[in-house]
């Protein structure tokens, strides 16, 4: 899956995000809307952790959605 279908679906997805990480709050959430860098800031932010690990966090997120969408 890539980045652009995220962000086309984003509704579909912020349930995801919030399991995923739950420190976020619901109108971060809104605001971020799909967009990956917004949504690094804001992971950044809430869990006081460094650019790359944020970023991390968002790849390895993105990988299993694109696991689970081949099941």
């Amino acid at each position: 899956m890539n980045w652009d279908q995220v962000e086309g679906n984003w509704k579909q997805f912020k349930g995801n995000v919030k399991e995923q990480w739950g420190k976020l709050t619901d109108d971060q959430i809104d605001i971020i809307h799909g967009k990956r860098d917004q949504l690094t800031g804001k992971i950044q932010e809430a869990y006081g952790i460094s650019k790359d690990a944020a970023e991390k966090q968002v790849a390895q997120w993105q990988a299993r959605l694109k696991e689970e969408e081949r099941l």
